[in-house]
């Protein structure tokens, strides 16, 4: 069965906008992401209005929320900014889905040198596939269940919590 891959924006699909000197969102690189890296296991992908994930709301991560319930896919990876991802998962997780879910993201934007995209995306795609039906976070070669992880902001990086 294919994996249903839903972007919900963050650091990850920023683009740069070199006439206004900004980052902003225009459309997901994660078509172009898994062309590039040649991905040949069966997709869904479902673009939602890209956000950073401090601009979220409850009524957006319902919005996520109503996506994964209405995918008929049992796999599911979400790219979802860094900063709320974790409230995002605690709303999926209160749902019980019965449904893989792992979300993951960037700290540097895909299109910027040095980006962690491509390889979180990555990962996450072949974690999806492996684990049982929970929710969790697949950052920097880590899998973490939805209620034991936090960013560590002085260091960049995903930890556990415990």
């Amino acid at each position: 069965m294919a994996i249903r891959i839903i972007a919900a924006g963050g650091t990850f699909d920023k683009q740069y906008n070199p006439i206004e000197g900004s980052l902003g969102f225009a459309q997901s690189q994660v078509p172009r992401m898994l062309e590039q890296g040649r991905v040949r296991f069966p997709f869904v992908f479902e673009a939602l209005p890209l956000l950073d994930s401090l601009d979220m709301t409850d009524v957006d991560r319902e919005r996520v929320l109503q996506a994964c319930i209405q995918a008929p896919e049992e796999k599911i990876l979400i790219v979802h900014g860094t900063d709320t991802m974790q409230e995002t998962a605690l709303v999926l997780a209160m749902a019980s889905l019965e449904k893989t879910i792992v979300l993951t993201g960037s700290m540097i934007p895909y299109q910027i040198a040095g980006s962690d995209a491509f390889f979180n995306l990555g990962f996450a795609f072949g974690v999806v596939q492996m684990l049982q039906p929970d929710v969790y976070i697949a950052m920097n070669g880590n899998i973490f269940k939805w209620d034991d992880v936090r960013k560590n902001r002085s260091e960049g990086i995903f930890e556990a919590d415990s």
